[in-house]
């Protein structure tokens, strides 16, 4: 496994009720510290969503809009990101265990030290993003789509990558070769010093109008 620094988490997190968290009249919501269970987070309109040092299992977050938000040391397990937008959002240390985020939104988002498990990505969006240590394990991503991302340290492994589309983000580094797809969108320049495996490189070929007989 690529080594990737893990979220800093205390081991006496206070397990609270996310409605006691939070207050109508609040612009910002702020955690550090928390263990919550099942937290509604569609139930709260706020500006900016800060979360540090926390443990979210089974949260509900589809289609708010995370932009701006500020996610350091969490770990989100189960939890349902379908449709968010997350654009510019500083995402640090933060692992997606067995979370759906379908049709997410990552434009201008920064990504460093993040852990995708078993996470189901299809139809998301990664666009002027930069990704640092980012590992994507066991993961679906079929017809996600990097638009002019940076790459540094990124691992696919055994992810399902069908349809993906890489458009102006230089593939050097990334290794490939231990995911499944039949068909990927990336042009040849891009994909100087990826790593793959021989029956992908064959099907790779008819990016070059090769005809592989």
């Amino acid at each position: 496994m690529m080594r990737i620094k893990r979220p800093v988490i205390q081991a006496d997190l206070e397990e609270k009720e996310l409605k006691d968290l939070y207050q109508p009249h609040d612009y910002i919501l702020e955690l550090d510290g928390y263990d919550l269970n099942e937290p509604d987070f569609t139930t709260v309109q706020v500006e900016q969503v800060r979360l540090y040092n926390c443990v979210i299992r089974d949260g509900i977050f589809n289609d708010m809009d995370l932009s701006d938000a500020d996610l350091t040391d969490v770990r989100f397990i189960g939890c349902d990101f379908s449709n968010v937008n997350l654009s510019q959002a500083s995402i640090h240390r933060v692992e997606f265990e067995n979370c759906k985020l379908l049709g997410t939104q990552f434009s201008e988002t920064m990504l460093g030290d993040t852990l995708f498990q078993e996470a189901i990505l299809n139809l998301s969006t990664f666009a002027d993003s930069k990704l640092v240590r980012v590992y994507f394990q066991e993961s679906s991503l079929q017809e996600a789509a990097f638009f002019e991302c940076k790459l540094k340290q990124v691992n696919f492994e055994e992810c399902e990558l069908n349809d993906i589309t890489f458009d102006h983000t230089p593939l050097k580094d990334i290794n490939l070769s231990t995911s499944n797809f039949d068909s990927i969108r990336v042009a040849i320049e891009d994909l100087k010093g990826c790593r793959v495996s021989r029956e992908q490189a064959l099907g790779l070929v008819g990016l070059m109008g090769v005809e592989v007989v």
